[in-house]
């Protein structure tokens, strides 16, 4: 599992079955889903996306990794023991693992991805957590020691970072390497083919360290359209997808549905937003950023785009999680409010011809959204809708995700985007919001700068006291919310959908796939051999 953040071009499985009763599980079949948006790498320390993330993880392993329960447990590290005062920690690596080509894993492999996790020449959005490391010692093949410059408290979990192959990468530039389309990890499963734009198939790794997977193949269909991939769950074509609040609540509820596959509606740990660029002069004032957000009515999207199933957002921490302040409020929906301060800063209609202008200049932007998410797309509808109301003009472009995300985000070349983040169980939002994270590949894409949330974020890192952690997050979700360098709009439910020939699944607070490996179908139901 990969502990970071991840752009969301879709809907992803993130939980689906329950768990039957039977006990003697059977090898074979494959499990086929679908995806609306193809993978744009596969070194896992440079996927900042979820298609690539979501086959890194089936692929590559980090030392640690989240339980059931959202607690951090082994991987490929067998154990660890962290000083008195957080500074150094121990691990001792598993003896009995090989990568995918047989050659040994060592603690070699750790310490060449962590020093191209701090190589500036790397374009890797995960290296601000490696920077902290003061010192990285092999004490022999299996034991490694880190040492840190001060207190961080998500060194642990920082280390559930997928380490990649010296002996296969060390010659290599792993920005252009062909290693990033025929991967070879420790994981569970093993990479077998990729057809851009259309699959990527990867079969079980029968020497896998905790055991051979039940489920003989992993495929993932690519498929750029919502209603597409509902045609191939009506023909059975796909095994799992998540699905639209429409298809969750409506058109799945039928007897053939009911008969083939079992719908599941589950925290997501995600939230959507509208992205401004900062270093365009339009929102470089709060004013006018809080404006927009008066003037746009989140309950009447979620009510028409999700039918009612998720939250407003009020910031980059979620309801129920460590680090949510209950104290911020969502803005009411208020037009008047919105013209108000949109007048204060300097957004008049001059001409009387419904549109606001400044220095003779319309209030115009695009809201650039990805391909094959017609949620995103009909959220975009609504702003504009709701922004035409109070005079400022805008466009909705939709973008093919590849191209979205290497032409216009990492180039930031948008003025607005519409996007959505999974987030990690640890609340350290610094890759996000620290204003040392703008360069090309990292997160901080929209500018943003402020010396406040620079020092909550790097204090926060320090602390280890739960209570005084805590106030530095709802602190920095007060800050945020207020500034609104996004316009946080709303934190889905997870609606999803999987075949009912599945078995061996056992929900928990985590959600469903963590234990993807144990998932197995009878013969007797197997479908792919």
């Amino acid at each position: 599992m990969v502990a970071s953040f991840v752009f969301l071009p879709c809907f992803f499985i993130s939980s689906m079955l329950f768990a039957g009763d039977i006990t003697t599980p059977d090898y074979g079949d494959a499990i086929v889903s679908a995806s609306i948006a193809d993978a744009r790498t596969l070194v896992p320390i440079l996927a900042s996306d979820s298609a690539s993330s979501e086959i890194c993880s089936m692929i590559f392993n980090g030392l640690v990794k989240y339980d059931k329960d959202i607690n951090l447990t082994g991987d490929l590290a067998q154990s660890w023991e962290i000083s008195n005062d957080g500074l150094v920690i121990i691990f001792h690596l598993r003896k009995n693992v090989r990568w995918h080509d047989g050659a040994p894993f060592t603690a070699q492999d750790v310490e060449f991805t962590y020093k191209k996790l701090i190589d500036p020449n790397v374009k890797t959005p995960y290296g601000g957590d490696f920077e902290r490391v003061k010192s990285f010692e092999i004490i022999d093949d299996y034991t490694i020691k880190v040492t840190y410059k001060e207190p961080f408290v998500p060194a642990l979990s920082s280390w559930a970072m997928s380490v990649i192959p010296k002996h296969l990468l060390e010659k290599e530039d792993l920005n252009t390497t062909k290693f990033s389309r025929h991967p070879i990890g420790t994981g569970p499963y093993k990479f077998k083919s990729w057809k851009t734009q259309e699959k990527i198939e990867l079969e079980a790794n029968p020497d896998y360290f905790e055991h051979k997977p039940y489920i003989g193949r992993y495929i993932s269909r690519i498929i750029p359209d919502e209603s597409t991939i509902f045609l191939e769950l009506q023909t059975q074509g796909i095994d799992s997808s998540g699905i639209s609040p429409l298809q969750y609540t409506r058109q799945t509820d039928t007897p053939f549905f009911k008969k083939h596959y079992r719908k599941f509606r589950l925290p997501s740990f995600s939230y959507l937003y509208l992205g401004y660029n900062l270093r365009d002069a339009k929102f470089s004032d709060k004013r006018v950023r809080q404006a927009l957000n008066y003037a746009v009515d989140k309950n009447e999207i979620i009510k028409i785009v999700l039918l009612g199933l998720g939250e407003v957002a009020t910031g980059p921490y979620l309801p129920g999680t460590f680090a949510y302040n209950e104290k911020v409020l969502p803005a009411s929906f208020n037009p008047d409010k919105a013209r108000k301060l949109l007048n204060e800063a300097g957004w008049k209609d001059e001409n009387n011809d419904g549109w606001l202008e400044k220095d003779g200049k319309k209030f115009e932007f695009t809201i650039l959204t990805n391909q094959g998410n017609e949620e995103r797309l009909k959220v975009a509808q609504i702003i504009q809708r709701r922004l035409k109301e109070i005079g400022v003009k805008v466009n909705v472009r939709v973008v093919e995700w590849s191209v979205f995300l290497t032409e216009f985000i990492e180039k930031r070349k948008f003025e607005t985007v519409l996007l959505g983040w999974s987030l990690p169980r640890e609340p350290d939002n610094y890759d996000i919001w620290h204003s040392s994270k703008t360069n090309e590949g990292q997160f901080n894409f929209i500018g943003y700068k402020n010396e406040e949330i620079d020092d909550l974020l790097t204090q926060g890192r320090r602390i280890f006291d739960p209570e005084k952690r805590k106030a530095f997050y709802q602190r920095a979700h007060e800050i945020l919310y207020d500034e609104q360098p996004y316009m946080f709009i709303y934190v889905p439910d997870g609606l999803s959908i999987l075949h009912n020939r599945f078995e061996g699944i056992k929900p928990a607070p985590i959600g469903i796939g963590y234990n993807f490996i144990d998932w197995w179908v009878p013969k007797a139901k197997q479908k792919y051999k």
